[in-house]
């Protein structure tokens, strides 16, 4: 069976919230959140269980929003800096999803099939989800991750 693990970014992986003034950057069309973010976990760490993972068949997936709004080619450019994020931070994945504010992330990976589990810090989105499992990006994930290593 297929095993998918589906990570969100913001505020979840990375610490965009923790940005001083990140809604003000976002209002004004300006990446600095994006790109300025730090990982929410030790990256050393967060890196080698999800290889681990990757190692035990399990695939992983980032599926992020973009901002709400598009203007003079935002979303591009948010595109372009949460790509380089994983690059800096050398997130293992598999596939990318940067996909319009709003959309439904199952839609991302349906096609996947199998069992699949969403880190996310948005209740709405993890009340959602009907794919698998979920896991609150608001607690600390590494545990949550570590214990799938064991199924």
């Amino acid at each position: 069976m297929n095993k998918v693990l589906v990570f969100d970014m913001d505020g979840t992986i990375a610490d965009f919230y923790g940005v001083e003034g990140w809604l003000e950057y976002l209002n004004n069309a300006d990446t600095t959140p994006y790109d300025v973010a730090k990982p929410m976990y030790d990256t050393e760490i967060l890196n080698n269980i999800l290889n681990s993972l990757k190692a035990l068949g399990w695939k992983i997936v980032v599926t992020s929003w973009l901002a709400r709004n598009n203007v003079n080619g935002y979303a591009e450019r948010i595109r372009t800096s949460k790509l380089s994020w994983l690059e800096r931070y050398s997130f293992p994945y598999d596939e990318v999803h940067l996909v319009k504010y709003g959309t439904t992330k199952a839609d991302c990976t349906r096609r996947l099939g199998g069992y699949q589990v969403l880190v996310d810090d948005n209740a709405e989105i993890r009340k959602g989800w009907h794919l698998g499992n979920t896991i609150d990006a608001n607690d600390d994930i590494l545990v949550k991750l570590m214990a799938l290593l064991e199924m």
